[in-house]
């Protein structure tokens, strides 16, 4: 057993599966700090692909006139040119950022997994690599949202968990991957609750004694028995995050609420619609701070009513609070499309239909599913707010309706 004196004899393999504009983005500052801890992490960081065929630009300085227009497989760009030049192009990856085709492969003996892509694919990625990957790994959802049905809240990390077998935190707040990507500064927020079975003795070995048993995010013993992070690898807890994703442009906040981090995260989707509709109306600033207001107190009172065993009031004055409200209040996505829909004068189905391609807007799925969870417990009246929003979607309501329906 590994005492005071003796370094682990594994270091910590990383593997961010999920390729996309943030993906690469965090992939990029991990592999930095993996560089700089060798200590800690191995230096390669794994990066899943999903392979795809792509033309190199030719206004790129990675246009091979030989190749043309031949389509290229993505891995071998990034691979060769150190560029995700379809989904983070004038980027320059760090070389030991691999990326790899096979997500078997590419999650095989990791100790920390970065999940980072659209939640609508996490579900048939954890069915893949279930029980191909170390039993004692340890995961960070970098994927905003929850999954609400009528009759439960599921926080993306803890479904993570559940399937995999092992403890998974999350990461959020107001992150806008490109100006992280540039080196632009900001803050972010890690909910990570070092299980029990992980939290080290003195000497550094496993604390066997550890009182109380992992817990989920209500608080009830989790159904997940987890195994410990062996003796022979450094911990994984507050410190060995913050030292794995915190960078001069990225300021690391290391907390425990890992419900707070994740409602914020998702809730705040139906706020920056209601801020869209105000500007969309011509109301002002001050119309918007009342909205944002209310959307805040709105998310306190959700969690505080059904996660009382967890919440921590305190988790929401940090990035993944109000800062991520403010940015996705003001310049994110669902709030210009909703500010767009107001001002043409149709539904946000309509401009969801004509301008995303086919994408979806995370708050309208959001918004219907918060207040049929709602709905079915018979609070909805409870929640002025988030019902005016789904109102207005749903073209029952004005959005001159809502100052009236704050008074109800």
């Amino acid at each position: 057993m590994a005492g005071s004196s003796d370094s682990p004899r594994h270091k910590h393999k990383v593997t961010v599966v999920g390729s996309g504009n943030w993906g690469t983005t965090v992939a990029k500052l991990v592999a930095e700090n993996t560089r700089e801890h060798k200590d800690i992490f191995e230096e390669d960081v794994q990066m899943w692909v999903f392979e795809e065929n792509v033309v190199v630009p030719s206004d790129s300085p990675h246009y091979d006139a030989a190749v043309g227009d031949k389509p290229q497989k993505l891995t071998s760009v990034i691979n060769t040119h150190h560029e995700n030049v379809k989904y983070l192009p004038k980027i320059q990856l760090p070389p030991n950022v691999v990326a790899n085709p096979s997500l078997l492969d590419a999650v095989k003996d990791s100790s920390i997994l970065i999940f980072n892509l659209p939640h609508e694919f996490i579900g048939n990625v954890c069915k893949q690599i279930k029980g191909h990957i170390l039993p004692s790994a340890r995961g960070i959802s970098c994927i905003k949202g929850v999954t609400v049905t009528e009759d439960k809240v599921e926080l993306i990390s803890e479904y993570i968990g559940e399937t995999l077998g092992i403890y998974c935190g999350a990461l959020s707040g107001a992150n806008i991957a490109n100006e992280i990507a540039n080196e632009l500064w900001c803050e972010t927020t890690i909910a990570y609750n070092t299980p029990p079975c992980d939290r080290r003795a003195e000497n550094g070995a496993a604390n066997n004694s550890a009182e109380g048993e992992h817990r989920d995010a209500r608080g009830q013993v989790s159904k997940t028995k987890l195994t410990a992070v062996p003796d022979d690898y450094p911990p994984v807890s507050h410190a060995e995050l913050y030292k794995l994703f915190d960078r001069p442009y990225f300021t690391v906040s290391m907390v425990s609420d890992v419900v707070g981090v994740s409602l914020a995260g998702a809730l705040k989707n139906i706020v920056a619609l209601a801020c869209g509709f105000i500007e969309g109306h011509g109301w002002n600033m001050t119309a918007k701070t009342a909205v944002m207001r209310r959307g805040m107190l709105e998310t306190i009172q959700f969690c505080q009513e059904f996660f009382p065993e967890t919440i921590q009031e305190m988790t929401f004055w940090e990035s993944a609070g109000w800062s991520d409200m403010i940015v996705s209040c003001t310049s994110a996505r669902n709030w210009r499309y909703s500010k767009m829909a107001v001002e043409r004068g149709v539904s946000l189905h309509e401009v969801e239909r004509t301008e995303l391609n086919g994408q979806k807007l995370q708050g309208i799925s959001t918004t219907k599913e918060v207040m049929s969870f709602l709905k079915a417990r018979g609070v909805q009246d409870k929640y002025p707010l988030f019902k005016a929003v789904e109102g207005i979607v749903d073209g029952d309501f004005k959005v001159e309706d809502i100052p009236v329906l704050f008074r109800q």
